[in-house]
């Protein structure tokens, strides 16, 4: 059952999160007991809001739903790798086309420009209509240098069911956040008091 984000499904972000905007990005659909799910770019409106408070679109940008649309896209493959990862499993060919594609869909090189005026340039195209195609490249590069790196051997997934987030641990860390390390203790002192009932 898909929810509207309610201040009750808001979490701290998770380790690693402010790092990795790509693990922010795999983390911005959220498991909530009872098997309700939060997601935080269900609307156009939220997904420009999530863009822009990391800073990969400016507010007011005017984003449509095949923008969110790409974006919740881009999330689902990027959890896959994640997954994938952390499982010690081979990826599926999919998630890493769709990685590369997005990486690429954008040049990196500043263009050669010229201003009648002022003569040659040199200058990245960002055009306001590929807004959302930057985003997701950067996002998309961000997610490959994670894998690739060190940081990916801290990978790994929130060990609190329901929770679907994924972290960097740092020492003996399982939980993306105070809560789920809350909710997985008392779930195991409840099973130690049946056990002895």
């Amino acid at each position: 059952m898909e929810e509207f984000v309610t201040e009750e499904a808001v979490l701290p972000p998770a380790p690693g999160e402010a790092e990795h905007a790509a693990l922010a990005l795999a983390n911005s659909t959220v498991a909530l007991p009872g098997g309700h799910t939060a997601d935080f770019l269900g609307t156009p409106a939220q997904a420009e809001q999530w863009l822009a408070q990391r800073d990969l679109a400016p507010s007011g940008a005017g984003l449509a739903e095949v923008c969110a649309t790409q974006l919740r896209s881009l999330r689902e493959q990027i959890r896959s790798l994640l997954a994938s990862r952390v499982a010690g499993q081979p990826a599926l060919p999919a998630a890493v086309t769709a990685i590369n594609n997005a990486m690429t869909r954008v040049p990196t090189a500043s263009l050669l420009l010229w201003d009648e005026k002022a003569g040659p340039y040199r200058a990245a195209p960002h055009p306001t209509t590929a807004i959302v195609e930057h985003a997701l490249a950067t996002i998309a590069a961000d997610a490959a240098d994670l894998l690739t790196s060190p940081d990916a051997t801290r990978l790994t997934a929130c060990a609190s069911p329901p929770c679907n987030r994924f972290l960097l641990k740092h020492g003996r860390r399982q939980w993306c956040s105070t809560r789920c390390g809350d909710r997985a203790r008392a779930a195991r002192a409840y099973a130690r008091r049946t056990m002895q009932e």
